[in-house]
């Protein structure tokens, strides 16, 4: 953030400004510009590529799950985290970005890097008082040492009680919680098989992780699998998503933006502000309220099941896809019939106000706030501990994977429809069909739906042997002193 707030502030790190009384064209960076800026991007991208994943993990780690008070904080915590997050979107879409645009970019820019500076200061002041967890390795490569172990045994015959004769042991001091015997993904049990070629150190441990592997490494690397089609069914859940973002804002610019009867416009762009109140709004009733009264007669933690929560967020994105898409229908029916003028573009706009984009806005705001934060925690709560920081990246490369999915179908869609003489995604929205757009996602939400559900009834919670909460004591946690 310093250095791209630098790129504003300095005027030898910028193009001149652009000069219409001479050429009319604007000046390019210099090599050296660009490459100042790009640098100040990448190292952001590096910043954020390990902030976010990590502060999930570490932000829940704090609480003891062994006591009352912790299992609800560890609940509570991913709830208020991602009230946070978008509160702070929400701050950055509004009050920095009425900075950056009426006031200054040096300022607009400056202003997220001082915070920065203070959430630094702010977090190593904290360093003595934190729960830390010491790492033990690479998770990645015991991933991979139960696959080829799986695969140079691949011939050998599974054993007929293989809770009882499959190789285990559990290194001392360790961080992850005991799991069971699951009889799901059996091929991997061989790479836990001891045959008379394996060797054994003093310790206990095998000789040669690539050849012998416990049951307890291969039943960790069984939750990862499980939770991978979970997963998968979260990324097009998001498709819905990523399109009240999109092509709301292309909806707003064609629709009466007017606030009232006075002559203010709201900003098309904006709009989107009314999912994050949404989702701001119903994460305190639903964590203060509606959690404590599920609890009085499901008798479950946290009222229903984090997959049930999945469940009900995936319904609401469907709703949201039908509202829109009626929504559309009579802006475009009244771009037609009754428009109260044209853009610079000369396209007609609607006299239908934009206000009656917020139901469906809201609503998607609703569905992730019970989707998006279910699977944030339940990939917390299934991975092993020691994979904790890779379950918060799972979150985002989902919702990368969903904007790359969300273009590959909007090319898809041009692509035929054009074929087929009359694109559904045109430039001008009253030429086209985006509410047969919005459909198709609906359509495509049912189908996950229903693929989701499946996955759902298949999977199988992580447990313990000892424990049902499948989370680590805080006796296992290593205290560690940080760097500073």
């Amino acid at each position: 953030m310093a250095l791209l707030t630098l790129t504003a502030a300095v005027s030898d790190l910028h193009p001149l400004a652009c000069d219409s009384s001479e050429s009319g064209t604007c000046p390019g960076p210099t090599p050296w510009q660009m490459a100042f800026l790009l640098s100040g991007l990448g190292l952001m991208v590096v910043g954020a590529g390990g902030i976010r994943p990590c502060n999930l993990a570490f932000g829940a780690d704090q609480f003891n799950p062994e006591t009352e008070s912790g299992k609800r904080g560890i609940s509570s915590f991913f709830n208020w985290y991602y009230f946070t997050f978008t509160f702070a979107m929400m701050v950055s879409l509004t009050i920095i970005v009425y900075v950056q645009s009426d006031v200054s970019w040096a300022w607009g820019l400056g202003i997220p890097a001082f915070m920065m500076f203070l959430s630094c200061v702010t977090f190593f002041i904290g360093t003595r008082i934190y729960v830390i967890m010491k790492p033990e390795g690479s998770p990645i490569t015991s991933v991979i040492q139960v696959i080829v172990a799986a695969i140079r045994k691949r011939k050998l015959k599974q054993p007929d009680q293989p809770w009882v004769s499959l190789f285990n042991r559990i290194p001392e001091g360790s961080i992850n919680s005991k799991l069971s015997y699951s009889d799901q993904f059996r091929f991997l049990d061989k790479a836990a098989i001891r045959t008379p070629e394996d060797k054994i150190n003093l310790d206990g441990s095998a000789a040669n992780p690539w050849k012998l592997c416990s049951m307890q490494k291969v039943e960790e690397i069984k939750c990862l699998i499980r939770v991978v089609p979970i997963w998968a069914a979260g990324i097009v859940y998001n498709v819905a998503q990523v399109q009240q973002t999109t092509y709301v804002v292309f909806q707003a610019l064609q629709s009466n933006r007017h606030l009232g009867n006075t002559h203010l416009n709201i900003p098309a762009a904006s709009y989107g502000v009314f999912t994050m109140i949404g989702l701001t709004i119903w994460i305190p009733i639903y964590d203060r309220l509606m959690v404590p009264w599920l609890q009085k007669y499901t008798k479950k933690e946290g009222g229903i099941t984090l997959l049930q929560r999945t469940g009900i967020g995936m319904v609401l994105a469907i709703v949201t896809m039908l509202i829109s898409g009626l929504v559309e229908d009579r802006r475009k029916a009244f771009a037609l019939s009754n428009p109260i003028g044209k853009d610079s573009k000369g396209r007609a706009i609607s006299s239908l106000s934009a206000m009656w984009l917020i139901p469906q806005l809201t609503l998607i705001g609703l569905s992730e706030a019970f989707t998006v934060i279910a699977l944030v925690e339940f990939y917390y709560k299934q991975f092993p501990e020691n994979m904790r920081s890779i379950a918060g990246s799972f979150t985002f490369i989902g919702l990368a994977l969903s904007n790359y999915l969300s273009s590959l179908l909007i090319s898809v869609v041009h692509k035929i429809t054009e074929a087929m003489g009359g694109d559904w995604l045109p430039e001008d929205l009253n030429k086209g069909k985006l509410d047969y757009f919005y459909y198709l996602v609906a359509a495509l939400g049912i189908l996950s739906l229903g693929y989701f559900i499946m996955c759902a009834k298949w999977y199988k919670y992580k447990e313990g042997t000892s424990s049902s909460t499948s989370e680590v004591s805080m006796e296992k946690l290593k205290y560690v002193k940080p760097d500073v």
